[in-house]
């Protein structure tokens, strides 16, 4: 049942359109009202990803992913498929180290619809042998197809670099050797153990009541109660300086990476502004020396992404096999210069108004508003506001970008690399820096 505050109208409120409550058997719910829409976007966020397996059940996560969708005691995959369809909707989900999330998106009066499904799956997975067993062929074919994909096995490269031997640096997929000889009562006890409501975000939005939603969930919980085992949070091995490759590509896939800031960390505001400033769009001072001024990347871009303990800053570049190293110098060099001299206010605002720009874009629909407000929910236990992170993102100053500067880029940096090299071909001095004072 929802708790009586929620029930009676004393959920939390953020703003005029955002609520929070937790219900009884500890699933929290979390939604925003758009006003005039016609559409919903729900969602199911579970606090478990590929760093919370085995070794031996490596690719856990994504395997129950797929297999969720593959159909219920009550449902088969094609009744689930059909249902959907039928109503014009959208159903998806996704695995990342972390979490691992489940969502439709629907026309607002079929919402009871998207409700019955999702509830159905996350608390009555069949777990037929055939349907494991065809699920297993399909995620080795992905395996397969991942691995065909440079640009995408690189980035897998960089995590392995920068947390050897840690649940971090293993791929989300697993591996074909993990993936063949798991059971079904390992997937379904992986399920048990960590499909808690406890460890559950549902999140809404679109034309969605909070009350109603909320209710609707507590009425459709099947769930097995009790906490999730605790995260287990192995201390970090020194980065390794180079990974690489050797693979017949047409081009040399780059990755610099550094250690960075942890997702709870009060600089990651910051932090996106030093991304945005490397890296962040075509403006930023890679884009224009790489590509702009020197012709040498048609994709050059930097990210960043936060962890429990740590957390990642990392560039890429696609270039020739020829022009590999010319384009490590290029990056290495503009760490350096950012490194010894910050950033100008001119940039400062710049990066400010992209990722101001950026963020209000990214919710015009439904399904970005869901996303944005179920990651805050699971990951930080809160929702700050649109206007609360335009003014978090404002009062970023020089000072605060020029501290980050020190923490992350003063770090050791690793290399990744995919293409037709073999590991001695890169030279990890190239690649040292100062130590900074980031303990990762």
């Amino acid at each position: 049942m929802v708790r009586a505050a929620a029930a009676a109208g004393g959920s939390r409120h953020l703003a005029d359109t955002i609520r929070q409550s937790r219900l009884d058997n500890g699933i929290r719910v979390v939604t925003e009202d758009i006003a005039a829409s016609h559409a919903v976007t729900v969602g199911f966020w579970v606090d478990a990803g590929s760093r919370d397996e085995d070794p031996a059940q490596a690719g856990a996560s994504h395997f129950l992913e797929h297999l969720l969708f593959k159909g219920t005691a009550q449902r088969s995959a094609r009744e689930i498929a059909e249902a959907v369809d039928a109503v014009g909707g959208d159903m998806n989900a996704f695995t990342t180290k972390e979490y691992t999330a489940f969502y439709m998106r629907l026309i607002e009066d079929d919402l009871d619809l998207g409700l019955d499904i999702l509830s159905d799956i996350m608390w009555a997975p069949a777990f037929r042998p055939d349907e494991i067993d065809a699920e297993r062929q399909v995620i080795l074919e992905e395996i397969l197809m991942h691995e065909d994909e440079p640009s995408d096995l690189v980035h897998e490269l960089m995590h392995e670099a920068l947390f050897p031997g840690h649940p971090l640096g293993r791929e989300v997929l697993g591996d074909k050797s993990t993936i063949t000889a798991m059971t079904r009562d390992q997937i379904e006890g992986y399920f048990r153990s960590r499909y808690r409501p406890s460890s559950m975000v549902v999140a809404a939005a679109g034309s969605v009541d909070h009350h109603r939603l909320a209710a609707g969930i507590a009425e459709r919980f099947a769930g097995g109660h009790g906490e999730a085992p605790a995260r287990v949070i192995p201390a970090l091995a020194p980065p390794r300086a180079v990974v690489v490759s050797n693979r017949p590509t047409e081009q040399a896939h780059l990755m610099v990476g550094m250690r960075a800031l942890d997702r709870g960390d009060e600089d990651r505001f910051a932090l996106s502004i030093l991304n945005h400033v490397l890296g962040g769009g075509m403006s930023s001072r890679l884009f224009q020396e790489i590509r702009e001024k020197r012709g040498l990347a048609y994709s050059v871009y930097s990210y960043r992404v936060g962890y429990v303990e740590s957390g990642v800053l990392a560039i890429y570049a696609g270039t020739s096999p020829t022009r590999a190293h010319e384009v490590l110098d290029l990056i290495g060099a503009e760490l350096d210069r950012l490194a010894a001299g910050g950033i100008p206010d001119s940039e400062l605002l710049q990066a400010k108004g992209h990722v101001k720009g950026s963020l209000a874009l990214s919710l015009e629909d439904s399904a970005g508003r869901m996303s944005r407000i179920g990651r805050s929910q699971l990951l930080h236990d809160e929702v700050l506001t649109y206007e609360e992170l335009v003014k978090r993102t404002d009062s970023v100053t020089s000072e605060d970008v020029t501290r980050v500067i020190t923490r992350v880029l003063g770090g050791e940096r690793s290399l990744a690399v995919v293409g037709p090299f073999d590991e001695g071909a890169f030279d990890s001095s190239a690649l040292v820096s100062a130590p900074g004072s980031l303990p990762v």
